[in-house]
């Protein structure tokens, strides 16, 4: 070796170090790939992006080759440096040596390529997949054996070398994913997708149409009643009932309704036998389970009971749908026809507004775990009827009740105060 021309040592000295910076940059590519992209890729036909699966589906093998071609370009590295060293330095070489390749190989073969890895991991994971494929033949022997004795090390500390991780995402990771995939994602879309991923915490109850805002077709009503109400609804279905929803015989479909007009055939009979059997709901059933059963049940609308069977209101496919895409209806009337904005900023709300729909319209954040309704929040809040001009604080917001009946009220002016406000419900 002390016969070698310096300028050879120095070449030599160069490529290994390039040699390094592969090996160190391959493993952090490789390592940083968005894992279902790559399957999105492969699956394509993406070449570089099977090889690296490939790859992958063995880490220990890939690994060990990486490991390999690391330690031995590093050493190797290192013993052409001690020489160069010493043939220009002489003893005092060595401890230059040490240094200089030290600091060299940090900077160039091992934080400056990974970096770059990290930051790019498919420019430099699928090209150089395909000299790690050929040292991986190359090396097989040796990594065999070397994974094979490292695995023995393994389960002689009790860990299982054939386990791996789920690569699976809960529902809030994927809720994260997709929050974070910014301009990848349009807005409306995402806000789709966070709507599917929503249907488990929400239950039919949050998003019924109530008992007592159900439009539907009193039996015992006499005909011409009942002919002028089917002339102006603005609903495609309709429940059939005889005094209240309780006794509910049926839904009828519009449909049919104008072929018994259309052959002067529309009666009371004739509606009952028109009718298909009601399709009844239980209110804790969550959106995504009932999604599920509409499309079992080929149902489009169901009647939602309480744990007694009472009837307490009923819901739609449309509903569950709104919850997804939003409000087919493009009107703020139409969305939150309870809310009414004032001039100074505060909101004047109905008392039986759904503090769900409260919320998604003015981007609040009042507590809706316990009570559906604004007036629920209050009185459970107050633990009684309040009268009107009486004020409370719950969270974050402030509510003036404007006006009260003696079993409910009826309207609130709400404003958000300050956040250091304290989020028990106080009355003022």
């Amino acid at each position: 070796m002390d016969t070698v021309h310096p300028g050879i040592l120095i070449g030599l000295l160069v490529f290994l170090l390039a040699c390094s910076a592969f090996f160190s940059s391959s493993e952090t590519g490789l390592l940083s790939l968005n894992r279902y992209r790559l399957r999105h890729m492969a699956k394509e036909g993406h070449r570089g992006a099977k090889r690296v699966s490939e790859l992958l589906s063995r880490p220990d093998r890939l690994l060990g080759t990486i490991l390999i071609g690391n330690n031995f370009v590093n050493i190797l590295a290192s013993a052409i440096a001690t020489v160069l060293a010493i043939q220009l330095w002489g003893d005092a070489g060595i401890a230059i040596a040490t240094v200089g390749l030290t600091l060299a190989l940090l900077i160039f073969g091992e934080i400056t390529p990974k970096t770059l890895a990290a930051l790019h991991p498919e420019r430099v994971a699928y090209p150089f997949s395909l000299p790690l494929q050929a040292l991986l033949k190359l090396f097989y022997p040796l990594v065999v054996l070397l994974s094979w004795i490292s695995n023995g090390l393994l389960k002689l500390l009790g860990v299982d070398p054939a386990s791996k991780v789920s690569d699976s995402l809960t529902t809030e990771e994927l809720r994260s994913v997709v929050r974070e995939s910014g301009h990848e994602l349009p807005k409306n879309r995402q806000d789709m997708l966070l709507g599917i991923l929503d249907l488990e915490k929400v239950t039919v109850d949050d998003i019924m149409i109530p008992r007592s805002e159900v439009t539907g077709i009193n039996l015992e009503d006499d005909l011409e009643t009942i002919v002028s109400q089917l002339r102006t609804t603005t609903h495609t279905r309709l429940p059939l009932f005889r005094h209240d929803i309780n006794q509910v015989e049926g839904i009828v479909h519009m449909r049919q309704i104008a072929r018994l007009m259309s052959h002067n055939q529309l009666t009371k009979e004739a509606l009952v036998a028109a009718c298909t059997e009601p399709y009844f709901v239980p209110e804790n059933t969550p959106l995504s389970t009932q999604l599920i059963n509409f499309q079992k049940q080929k149902r489009r609308i169901g009647i939602v009971v309480d744990e007694y069977g009472e009837v307490i209101g009923i819901v739609t496919l449309e509903d569950i749908l709104e919850e997804i895409v939003g409000d087919f209806s493009n009107q703020d009337a139409l969305r939150s026809p309870d809310i009414h904005p004032q001039e100074d900023g505060t909101q004047v709300i109905d008392g039986a507004a759904y503090i769900r729909e409260v919320n998604k319209a003015l981007g609040w954040q009042l507590p809706c775990d316990g009570p559906k309704t604004l007036n629920g929040l209050i009185t459970e809040a107050l633990e009684s009827i309040p009268e009107s001009a009486v004020c409370l604080k719950i969270g974050h917001y402030r509510l003036e009740i404007l006006q009260s009946s003696e079993n409910r009220v009826k309207s609130v002016r709400v404003w958000l105060s300050s956040p250091q406000v304290s989020p028990e419900s106080t009355p003022d």
